[in-house]
C-alpha cells in the first residue's frame, strides 16, 4: 500500500529535547475543545490540535511528527500500547519514540475524507476497503476501533489510511465507521463516485450535526 516506514534519523530526539520541549507551550482548558498552543519555537510547525494533544513537524524531517499531550490531559500510555499491539501496518502510523509526555510518530501525508467532500476529491472504494482492512487487523490483536470517521481517515493516491488510533483501547460499541460505510455505499457511491462535487461546508456541518443528534437518541455517545 506505501512504502516501509522511515528510520528515525539520529540526532532528532536530542533535537526534540533542546529545542522544541523546553518552548513549547499548550494547554487545555476544556476536554471537550482543542488545546490551545502559545508559543512553539521556529522552525517546528503546528500541524493540529485534538482535545488532549497538539502534533507538530519540523521542516527539516517532514516525515516525521511530536504528538503532544497537554498537561493533565490521559491517554498517552494507552495510544502508545495501542502502536506496540499494531505493530507494522501500511493504514497505520509508527510510533518511533514514547517521552514523557509526547509521541514521535510517522507522519501520515494526504487528504481527510471531510477535505475530500469539501473539495470535491472522490473517495475510492479501495480507500475505504483499506480502512475495513485495517480496522479488521486491529480487531484480531484486541483492539476495539473507535471514533473512526471522516476528520480522521485520509486519503492518498486512492489508498485509505487511519490517523488516530489514541481510542482503540476504549470498551463499548462505535459505529461511526460503520454507519459512515452505510452512507458511502447508499448515497456516495452512487451519486459522487464517478461525478463528484464539492459539498459546501454548511452541509456537512448540518449533517454531522444531525448525525451527532441522532445518536444521542438513540443512546450512542460515539
Amino acid at each position: 500500500m506505501i512504502e516501509s516506514p522511515p528510520p528515525l534519523p539520529a540526532g532528532f530526539l536530542a533535537l526534540i529535547d533542546t529545542t522544541l520541549l523546553p518552548a513549547w507551550r499548550l494547554h487545555s482548558l476544556d476536554e471537550h475543545e482543542p488545546v490551545q498552543v502559545t508559543a512553539l519555537p521556529a522552525p517546528w510547525q503546528l500541524l493540529g490540535c485534538g482535545n488532549y494533544a497538539a502534533v507538530v513537524t519540523h521542516p527539516d524531517y517532514p516525515d516525521f511528527v511530536v504528538k503532544r499531550y497537554a498537561p493533565g490531559r490521559p491517554g498517552l500510555a494507552e495510544e502508545a500500547g495501542v502502536y506496540a499491539r499494531l505493530g507494522e501496518h501500511p493504514a497505520y502510523s509508527r510510533a518511533y519514540h514514547v517521552g514523557a509526555d509526547y509521541l514521535v510518530l510517522r507522519r501520515i501525508y494526504g487528504k481527510t475524507l471531510w477535505q475530500c467532500c469539501l473539495d470535491g476529491t472522490p473517495i475510492t472504494r479501495q480507500c475505504v476497503a483499506d480502512i475495513d482492512a485495517a480496522l479488521t487487523w486491529a480487531s484480531e490483536r484486541q483492539l476495539n476501533p473507535h471514533d473512526v470517521h471522516a476528520k480522521n481517515v485520509m486519503q492518498r493516491d486512492g489508498r485509505g489510511y487511519i490517523v488516530d488510533i489514541s481510542d482503540f483501547y476504549k470498551n463499548g460499541e462505535c459505529q461511526r465507521w460503520s454507519d459512515f460505510r452505510k452512507v458511502y455505499d447508499w448515497l456516495y457511491a452512487p451519486l459522487l463516485l464517478d461525478d463528484p462535487v464539492p459539498l459546501p461546508l454548511w452541509l456537512l456541518n448540518t449533517l454531522r450535526r444531525g448525525y451527532r443528534k441522532l445518536r444521542k437518541l438513540f443512546g450512542h455517545q460515539r
